[in-house]
């Protein structure tokens, strides 16, 4: 059992995580690869296809997010592992099934809960507040309309409800959760005694003979690998940005068109009630709501200084009825249309007539006003330089691409014709190898499959220029080719004399360890010296990992002293249990671990959900397509 909750207690926080972006760790789900999708798609699933772009779109945003996080370390050539493609593949089969269980089951997702959770995503808002035009600008960079993004997040938050509805649906006892915390809570004193491996070095005698066979057995340790010298050029949109030039007029002509964005706008606090009308409400079910919003506009009138309790008692707006209505300031494009053009129009204090929006009918009063406040043309310039620079290089990058691509290849015997018409700098590396370039812009695994081609060693010809990255162009052209070669038996003998005196006296001192560990099962007392004592227990192991901790609760402790041992990276571990120390943990505690059960089991749940969806639906899998190498 405490395995099990160490391994999982994390599972579900990561599915709900894998939920909106694709999957890239494996779901834990078995099933049958059949070579039966048809060509063109990666797999089929209950009759919907995964289509071969849709992967190759998935494999990229992939390939997109691992190189943000490793930056230099990014190894491409990481996607061309059938497991890892695998593992992406049952994240989208996973997700279409939740998509089609949703779809049967007629879940949705309100558009009250579309809206606040997109005025909440950090991308969207500046100053902890949501911008419409920071909102607007995000979905331009991502050429995404605001009707398919409404569309994506409908999806993912669907998700995340019934994965949420499963993963609270695990139950535990609490006598059940009393006796797993009390056992998470136990002491044991303990004491260690290592056998370093270390200490036996001296001992191993390693022959010329062994060194020797150990070097003629293992050839591939010892080769240096194929490597090339190259020149290279890049096309990006940074490149192009750096060439462009942006005159005074244009700077004036942009800030003075979008002046809403060089400055701290106008913003307004107001407190509001809301009569709630569901979206499918019948005209009898509204007639209603604005009856009853008007009978308590007609009483506000009456007593506009008792806005804050009337919104206690009817607002339908459950964040802010606590708060007596009370919204905080806020900007326009923060609210929705109808209610923001209302708060703005009004003056301090002033309460307005009903104000009707999606969400229902509104009384609105405002309660503060902050003036805006403007930045300067000289002081927007620089920036609104950039801007601009980088909305030209934008466009020209399509055409400039295509010019880029042809030219390299129509001229392959080098790099300088592209070089000048492009304004480029010719760039050189060493030691670029089949796997790998210490350079960053030739870390790709095209480009360097097409610099190890044969037409690139034989013929010292361009390569096609290959997209490293979004906005990025890159051709390169080999310089020097070192074929792969053996280093020199003379050359590694010493380094090979002291990994087989290491790997000799690791095995002994774990032979000797685990001699030792019997000796004093049986009672036996050889000279041991055991370091000093410290009590550890699940819940606070101290220094001690997984499996030492494993070994000493796992020891028999109804006669003490007893012992435990386990292999060490640099030899043997021996432990001395010599108290138990039984720990009544408080009901905090207790609430803990029941509710740490609850979850083991609705992650169990879940996984099990799972495996229902893919066994009443039809998976098929194009094994064929799912092996291509990335393209």
């Amino acid at each position: 059992m405490f395995d099990f909750v160490s391994k999982h207690k994390r599972l579900l926080q990561f599915v709900l995580a894998l939920m909106i972006v694709p999957p890239f760790a494996f779901w834990g789900i078995q099933w049958t690869q059949r070579e039966t999708a048809g060509a063109g798609e990666v797999a089929s699933v209950g009759g919907q296809k995964i289509t071969e772009q849709e992967f190759s779109e998935a494999l990229r945003q992939q390939q997109d997010r691992v190189r943000g996080m490793l930056g230099r370390n990014f190894d491409p050539a990481m996607f061309d592992s059938p497991v890892l493609r695998l593992e992406l593949l049952e994240g989208m089969i996973a997700q279409r099934l939740m998509m089609q269980h949703a779809a049967r089951n007629h879940l949705t997702v309100s558009d009250e809960m579309l809206v606040e959770t997109t005025m909440s995503i950090p991308a969207f808002q500046v100053d902890g507040k949501f911008s419409r035009d920071r909102y607007d600008a995000a979905l331009r960079n991502e050429r995404m309309s605001s009707e398919a993004f409404d569309s994506a997040l409908r999806r993912d938050l669907l998700m995340q409800q019934l994965t949420g509805a499963l993963a609270d649906s695990g139950l535990a006892s609490k006598a059940v959760s009393r006796q797993f915390a009390q056992l998470r809570a136990q002491q044991r004193e303990i004491a260690e005694y290592r056998v370093q491996a270390d200490a036996q070095l001296a001992q191993p005698k390693i022959t010329g003979d062994a060194i020797r066979a150990f070097y003629d057995a293992n050839p591939a340790r010892f080769q240096v690998p194929e490597e090339v010298a190259v020149e290279y050029l890049v096309l990006s949109t940074d490149a192009l940005v750096a060439s462009e030039q942006v005159g005074a007029d244009e700077i004036k002509a942009y800030y003075e068109s979008n002046i809403s964005k060089y400055g701290e706008p106008e913003q307004r606090r107001a407190s509001h009630i809301l009569i709630a009308v569901k979206r499918d409400a019948s005209d009898a079910e509204k007639a209603s709501a604005r009856e009853r919003a008007a009978q308590i506009l007609s009483q506000l009138r009456k007593s506009p200084g008792s806005f804050a309790e009337f919104a206690k008692k009817n607002s339908g707006d459950s964040g802010s009825a606590s708060q007596g209505g009370d919204l905080g300031f806020f900007s326009r494009g923060m609210m929705v249309r109808p209610f923001e053009d209302a708060a703005f129009k009004l003056k301090p204090n002033q309460i307005s007539d009903l104000v009707e929006s999606d969400f229902g009918f509104h009384i609105i009063k405002v309660t503060g006003i902050k003036a805006g406040k403007m930045k300067s043309l000289e002081a927007a310039r620089p920036e609104i330089e950039r801007e601009l620079k980088k909305q030209r290089a934008a466009r020209r990058f399509a055409e400039a691409a295509e010019a880029f691509s042809n030219l390299v290849y129509e001229q392959p015997e080098s790099l300088a014709p592209a070089a000048e018409r492009f304004k480029l700098a010719v760039q050189r590396a060493q030691g670029v190898t089949r796997l790998s370039a210490a350079v960053a812009a030739l870390n790709n695994a095209r480009l360097l499959a097409a610099l190890f081609a044969d037409d690139s060693i034989k013929n010292r010809r361009n390569t096609e220029a290959i997209e490293t990255a979004p906005g990025v162009l890159v051709s390169a052209r080999v310089l020097d080719h070192k074929p792969a070669s053996q280093r020199p038996f003379d050359a590694v003998k010493g380094d090979i004399a002291r990994q087989l005196a290491q790997q000799e006296a690791l095995a002994l001192a774990r032979r000797q360890g685990a001699e030792r560990l019997e000796e004093l099962k049986k009672g036996e007392a050889p000279a041991v010296r055991f370091g000093a004592t410290k009590l550890v227990s699940r819940d606070e192991p101290q220094d001690l990992g997984p499996e030492a901790l494993s070994r000493v609760f796992g020891a028999d402790a109804s006669k003490l002293p007893v012992y435990a041992g386990m292999e060490s990276n640099n030899g043997y571990v021996i432990y001395r249990v010599t108290r138990v120390v039984d720990v009544q943990p408080d009901e905090a505690r207790q609430r803990s671990v029941q509710s740490e059960l609850g979850r083991a089991g609705g992650t169990q749940e879940f996984k099990s959900f799972l495996d229902g969806l893919r066994a009443d639906a039809k998976v098929e899998v194009n094994k064929a397509v799912l092996e291509k190498k990335t393209q």
